[in-house]
């Protein structure tokens, strides 16, 4: 998706699924929960900076094909929308992992709105698909990189989708399997 496809002359909404959810990093006027259909949450990206390192790459959240993801949905005043986009293409877009989409989203008042989303590259080297939960707990429980520890990212995503009333049994299960471990 390139810079003219996202409009920044009107209000942005921008949908949030992981991080962006509990640390948006750029000044949100409305924030409501919301459903986007054709995409789930997957803890299917490696991290090999943010949250890992080349030698021991963590994992993060995708927006991955199939199913429906319930996240929050942030509106950014147009006035605004330029600089929350740069800063969002800074963030997100580092490696080509992410593709940008506008999406439609529902918000939990009624309204349908188009939202930017991050989207998962399958083709990009970074997608590691479907781990067992097993092999994800494995790779996230000693991953660290210079956003701090891959666990904490899951724990803070799980704590905000708790906070929301969002249930999301594969993160639970697994933000509960990384709390005993680290309670050990």
């Amino acid at each position: 998706m390139t810079a003219s496809t996202v409009p920044t002359d009107v209000d942005l909404w921008v949908f949030a699924y992981g991080s962006l959810m509990w640390r948006p990093g750029f000044e949100a006027v409305e924030q409501l929960r919301a459903v986007v259909d054709g995409y789930h949450r997957a803890m299917c990206i490696e991290s090999h900076r943010h949250r890992g390192t080349p030698e021991r790459p963590g994992l993060v959240l995708g927006l991955d094909e199939g199913g429906s993801c319930c996240g929050v949905a942030f509106r950014v005043e147009a006035a605004a929308a330029a600089a929350a986009l740069a800063y969002l293409r800074e963030r997100e877009l580092v490696t080509g992992v992410y593709d940008e989409r506008m999406l439609p989203a529902r918000l939990a008042d009624g309204r349908t709105v188009s939202a930017l989303a991050y989207v998962v590259n399958r083709a990009h080297a970074q997608y590691v698909g479907r781990l067992t939960p097993e092999e994800t707990l494995s790779r996230i429980s000693g991953s660290v990189g210079l956003a701090g520890p891959n666990p904490d990212y899951v724990l803070n995503t799980a704590r905000e989708l708790d906070r929301l009333g969002v249930s999301d049994p594969a993160l639970s299960w697994l933000a509960a399997a990384l709390t005993v471990s680290t309670e050990e």
